[in-house]
């Protein structure tokens, strides 16, 4: 069964999107605090979560450095990719920034439709499917090699990219890429903008097109957000190997892999 924590201070906004979800067959765990969090991330309830949707202001601390917490600091592997959504005041821009700047997969502004809620979830999954699927089958010419290696899971496929900055490895059934034999420590959004360069290394990639290519809802999200992303990305490649200038900014372009 689908199992959603929501971290919601306010019992209207928890109690409606509980009937919603609970519609849809889903199990809803409701935590009214930030301090909570962290310990059920812990536990064995955990283990089965599919999704965190996240109030940015708790009444003892604040959605956006849960996030961090969960992305970079939390020892539970399995959780540092699973989808998160904020939910915000409306005219809050700058948090929903900072929240997908953080990790945040997307976000509903209150006040906000539950079913629009379920629907933003449904699509974040579906491209989580369609992605491993393309990673998984997708083979790439030119001076770029992609090779398909069978994973110990049969339900998989490992996908490898040899191109100038190195080897890549990526893992769909985990979500997990590797480069130069470390795994990197990428948000989802991050991997996803990663893996679109990895698959297409001569190609220039506006902002625009990321922004398409790793939301469901680009239109909702600015896509200045992915130059944040670009810079976590390359601080994070730095931590493995700092000489490979892995990716090259186009001004007045976007962004490709090095050389394009």
């Amino acid at each position: 069964m689908t199992h959603i924590l929501l971290v919601e201070d306010d019992p209207a906004i928890a109690m409606s999107l509980k009937v919603t979800c609970k519609r849809e067959g889903w199990n809803i765990t409701w935590l009214d605090n930030a301090s909570s969090v962290l310990p059920m991330l812990h536990s064995d309830e955990a283990q089965d979560l599919s999704a965190i949707i996240l109030d940015v202001g708790l009444p003892d601390g604040d959605g956006l450095s849960l996030c961090q917490q969960i992305r970079h600091t939390t020892d539970i592997d399995a959780l540092k990719d699973i989808p998160i959504v904020f939910l915000t005041a409306r005219s809050d821009e700058v948090d929903r920034i900072l929240g997908l700047e953080m990790g945040g997969d997307d976000y509903c502004a209150k006040p906000f439709s539950p079913r629009e809620l379920v629907a933003r979830l449904k699509a974040i999954w579906r491209r989580e499917q369609l992605l491993s699927q393309q990673s998984a089958t997708h083979t790439i010419a030119t001076d770029h090699t992609v090779k398909n290696t069978p994973s110990n899971n049969m339900s998989g496929q490992a996908l490898t990219f040899e191109c100038q900055s190195g080897v890549w490895h990526y893992q769909p059934l985990n979500y997990s890429l590797m480069w130069q034999e470390q795994k990197l420590e990428l948000s989802n959004t991050e991997r996803k903008i990663l893996l679109t360069l990895l698959k297409a290394p001569n190609q220039v990639f506006s902002r625009e097109q990321l922004l398409n290519a790793v939301s469901d809802y680009p239109d909702h999200r600015l896509a200045r957000t992915i130059d944040s992303h670009i810079k976590s990305i390359r601080k994070q490649l730095a931590t493995v190997d700092s000489s490979i200038d892995v990716i090259h900014t186009h001004r007045g372009l976007g962004y490709a892999l090095c050389p394009a």
